[in-house]
C-alpha cells in the first residue's frame, strides 16, 4: 500500500470534517479510516481539517469554510480503477485519490498526481517494473475504470478516428477548461485532420445506461460519423483506431496505455508530460514521463486501494486480483445459467458463486433444462460427469470442485470455496480436450508468473491441500518411502483417466513390482475410508502390499515424510509437484504429459506436442500452477459473500475463517453415512 507522507511536510489531519452526504458511504468511510482519518460533523477546530467529495456543489463550501477558519482541505475521488458498474448503480470503489493538495482533474492548481509527476525521482526499476505489467495486466483481463463491457462484443472494423464522448455537466469538463462547445470543435478538428477516415464517437458508459446525458447524438453528426453506445472493451477499440481525441475522458489516459498520442483538447492528468498533443498545455508541467513512469504515478504511487473481502488497505495488483475476480464472475454469468444434475446440498453454494447476476433455475430433467435454456436464452450449467447429450447449437459449461476447496470433504457435505467451469471438456477427462489443457499450453500472461510463485509459496508456506483436514502423520517404517493414494475406483477421473491399472489393488501391485525394496506407505481415500465410495481393499490383502497404512491423515503431513508418489489420477500427484515431489502417473491426470511427471500410462499426444507437430518443451510449474490454481477455478469468499481471488481463499483456508456448514448440511452427512451404500441418493 502506498501512504502519502512524502507530499506534505506533516500530512492531512486525521480528523476530517465533511459536508456532504455521500460520505456516510460505508466503503468511502472504510478507506478513509484505514487511512488514517476520523469522519466528523460539526465545525472543525485548530488541528483539525475539512474533506470534499472533487469538486462537487458542496466542496465549494467546504473550500471556503476551510480559508475562513484557515484549515487544510482535503479533496477525494474515486482511482482511475473504481469498480464492476459505475457508482451511480451501486458499486462502491476499490480505491480513492484522497488528495491533500487539489483534483486530479483540476488543472487550476496542482495535484497530488501532479506533484508525484514533478517531484518524484520515477527510477526506481521495481516500480517501473510494476508499471509495465499493470499496463499489460489491464490489457488482458479487459479491466478499465468501469468493466460492464463485453469483451466478445466485437469493435468496428479497424482503420476508424476515434473521437470520446463524456457525460454533461461533469466536473472534469469545466476544471480542465474545456466546455461543451470544445466537444463541437473537437469533433471538427477530427474531421478535418482525418477528411477520408470513419470517426467512431464512443459514448460514455453512463450515457449509454440512460443515466446521463452527453455531448453527441446520432441525429447531428457528420455523415462519416457513427455513435458507438454499444459496450465495446476500451482496449479493443483503442487497438482499432488510428488517432484519439479526448477532452479530459480517463479513456484518453487509457490510449497512452495502448501505445497512442491522443489529441487533447482538455488539461486532465495525464496531458503536458510528453505524451499526448495537447491543444491547451500547461506551462508548469515541464517534466517528460514514459507511459510507464505516468501509470506508476496514477495508479500505483497517488491511489489509496482497498481489499474488500480482507477488510484492509493494499496495493495496485492486489486491487487488480479483486477486480479481476468480481469482473471474470460477472462476465461469465451475465446471461444466468439453466442448472441441471445438482444434488440439493450443493445448490446454496452454487447460487451464491454463479447466481449473483440472474438466479439459477434448476432442472429436474435434461428435457426440461434444454427447453428452459432455449426458452431463456441461457447456457447450461452441468455437473460434470452427470451431462445427458446436449444439442451442440446449445452452449454448456461442466462444473466441478477446484483444487483449493475447503477445511473438510465434499463427503461430509463441506460447501467449496472454489468450482471450476469448462466449456470444452473437464480437466479429468483425457478422451477430449478441456479448458484447463488450453490453460496450461498458454503461455504466462503479464504478472502471471510472479504472482503463481507467490501463491505457490503461500501454499507451501501453510500446508494447505484440496481438504485441508489438519490430521497429523503416523510413524512410518524407515526406507525409501513412495506415497501412494488410493481413489474412489468408480469415480469419473479413473473412469476416463485411467488405462490398464484401474483399482486400488492394482495400484499396489504395480508400485511394488517396479519398487520391490521401497517402503510402500498406502493412503485410503478418505470417501472410502468412511464406507462411501468404492476403493476398499481387505485388511489381509492390504497388508501384504503395503508396508503403512496411513488412514485419516491430512496429505501434506505425509508428502514431507515420502520421497515420492505413485498414482493412477490422484490430485494428490498434483500436489506433490508443488513440493517438488517425483511423481509417476499411471493413467492421464491433467498434471501428466506436460514434461513434470514420470508418465506410465497413455497421455493426450496434444499434450505432448505443440500444434507444428514438434515435441513440446516441458511446461515450466509455475504455468501449470497459474492455470490450475488461478486462471481456470472461481474462488469464493463465504466471508463477505462475493467473488474473490484465491489469495483471499488461501487466508481462509489457513486460519479456518471459514462458516461453518449449516445444520442442515451436518444432518444430511448423516444421513448419507447410514445410506453410504446408495450413494447415487447424495452424489
Amino acid at each position: 500500500m502506498h501512504r502519502h507522507s512524502d507530499t506534505a511536510a506533516e500530512g492531512p489531519p486525521r480528523r476530517l470534517f465533511y459536508l456532504n452526504g455521500g460520505f456516510l458511504n460505508p466503503r468511502l468511510r472504510r478507506i478513509l479510516a484505514l487511512s488514517g482519518h476520523s469522519l466528523h460533523l460539526g465545525l472543525p477546530q485548530a488541528g483539525d481539517g475539512l474533506v470534499a467529495w472533487g469538486r462537487s456543489p458542496t466542496a465549494g463550501r467546504a473550500e471556503r469554510m476551510a480559508t475562513r477558519r484557515n484549515l487544510p482541505l482535503v479533496r477525494v475521488e474515486d482511482a482511475f480503477l473504481r469498480s464492476l458498474r459505475p457508482g451511480r448503480q451501486g458499486d462502491a470503489p476499490l480505491g480513492l485519490l484522497i488528495d491533500p493538495l487539489g483534483v486530479h482533474f483540476d488543472a487550476s492548481a496542482p495535484s497530488l498526481i501532479e506533484h508525484l509527476a514533478i517531484t518524484h525521482p520515477l527510477d526506481d526499476t521495481t516500480l517501473l517494473a510494476r508499471a509495465r505489467d499493470g499496463i499489460a495486466r489491464l490489457q488482458t483481463l479487459d479491466l478499465s475504470k468501469y468493466n460492464l463491457h463485453d469483451p466478445a462484443l466485437a469493435p468496428p472494423a479497424p482503420g476508424y478516428v476515434l473521437v470520446i464522448d463524456q457525460t454533461r455537466g461533469d466536473a472534469s469538463i469545466a476544471h480542465s477548461g474545456a466546455s461543451p462547445a470544445t466537444f463541437a470543435e473537437m469533433l471538427a478538428q477530427a474531421a478535418a485532420d482525418h477528411p477520408t477516415a470513419r470517426i467512431v464517437v464512443k459514448t460514455h458508459p453512463e450515457t449509454a445506461l440512460g443515466l446521463r446525458a452527453g455531448h453527441y447524438s446520432a441525429a447531428t453528426l457528420p455523415p462519416n460519423a457513427t455513435l458507438l453506445s454499444d459496450p465495446v472493451s476500451p482496449w479493443a477499440l483503442l487497438n482499432g483506431a488510428i488517432a484519439v481525441y479526448a477532452v479530459s475522458s480517463q479513456l484518453g489516459f487509457e490510449a497512452i496505455l495502448a501505445g497512442h498520442r491522443p489529441h487533447v483538447f482538455g488539461q486532465p492528468f495525464y496531458a503536458g508530460w510528453g505524451l499526448t498533443h495537447d491543444r491547451q498545455p500547461i506551462p508548469r508541467r515541464k517534466r517528460s514521463l514514459t507511459r510507464a513512469q505516468l501509470f506508476a504515478v496514477a495508479m500505483i504511487l497517488a491511489p489509496t486501494w482497498y481489499d474488500p473481502c480482507r477488510d484492509r488497505l493494499c496495493s495496485f495488483e492486489e486491487a487488480v486480483d479483486q477486480l479481476e475476480a468480481e469482473t471474470r464472475a460477472f462476465r461469465q454469468d451475465r446471461a444466468g445459467y439453466v442448472a441441471l444434475g445438482m444434488r440439493l446440498w450443493k445448490r446454496p453454494r452454487l447460487a451464491q458463486v454463479f447466481g449473483r447476476e440472474k438466479s439459477l433455475i434448476f432442472a429436474r430433467s435434461s428435457e426440461t433444462a434444454i427447453t428452459a435454456a432455449r426458452a431463456t436464452r441461457r447456457p447450461l450449467l452441468v455437473w460434470a460427469g452427470k451431462e445427458p447429450a446436449l444439442p451442440p447449437d446449445l452452449a454448456s459449461f461442466r462444473c466441478e470442485d477446484g483444487f483449493l476447496r475447503s477445511r473438510g470433504l465434499g463427503a461430509d457435505l463441506v460447501p467449496p470455496l472454489s468450482l471450476v467451469t469448462d466449456d470444452l471438456g473437464i480437466y479429468y477427462d483425457p478422451t477430449r480436450e478441456s479448458r484447463l489443457e488450453r490453460l496450461i499450453a498458454t503461455p504466462f500472461p503479464a504478472g502471471a508468473e510472479a504472482r503463481a510463485d507467490r501463491l505457490l509459496s503461500r501454499i507451501i508456506g501453510a500446508g494447505l491441500s484440496k481438504y485441508n483436514l489438519g490430521q497429523a502423520a503416523p510413524d512410518l517404517p524407515q526406507g525409501h518411502r513412495i506415497l501412494v493414494p488410493g481413489q474412489v475406483e468408480d469415480d469419473a477421473s479413473i473412469r476416463l483417466g485411467a488405462a490398464e491399472v484401474r483399482t486400488n489393488r492394482a495400484l499396489l501391485q504395480a508400485v511394488r513390482a517396479a519398487n520391490p525394496t521401497a517402503v510402500i506407505v498406502y493412503k485410503p481415500h478418505p470417501d472410502v475410508e468412511a464406507g462411501l465410495r468404492e476403493g476398499a481393499i481387505p485388511e489381509a490383502e492390504l497388508a501384504r502390499l503395503a508396508d503403512a497404512v496411513a488412514r485419516h491423515t491430512d496429505p501434506v503431513a505425509l508428502l514431507d515424510l515420502c520421497a515420492e508418489v505413485w498414482t493412477m489420477t490422484s490430485l494428490l500427484g498434483f500436489e506433490a509437484l508443488l513440493r517438488g515431489k517425483p511423481v509417476t502417473t499411471l493413467g492421464a491426470p491433467f498434471y501428466a504429459g506436460w514434461g513434470l511427471t514420470r508418465d506410465l500410462g497413455p497421455v493426450p499426444d496434444r499434450r505432448l506436442r505443440l500444434p507444428d507437430g514438434s515435441r513440446r518443451p516441458p511446461v515450466p510449474l509455475l504455468r501449470l500452477v497459474h492455470a490450475a490454481l488461478i486462471a481456470y477455478p472461481r474462488y469464493y469468499d463465504p466471508v463477505t459473500r462475493r467473488p474473490c481471488p484465491p489469495e483471499v481463499a488461501l487466508d481462509r483456508l489457513a486460519s479456518g475463517d471459514i462458516p461453518a456448514p449449516t445444520p442442515l448440511n451436518r444432518l444430511l452427512a448423516k444421513a448419507q453415512g447410514a445410506l453410504a451404500g446408495q450413494a447415487w441418493l447424495w452424489r
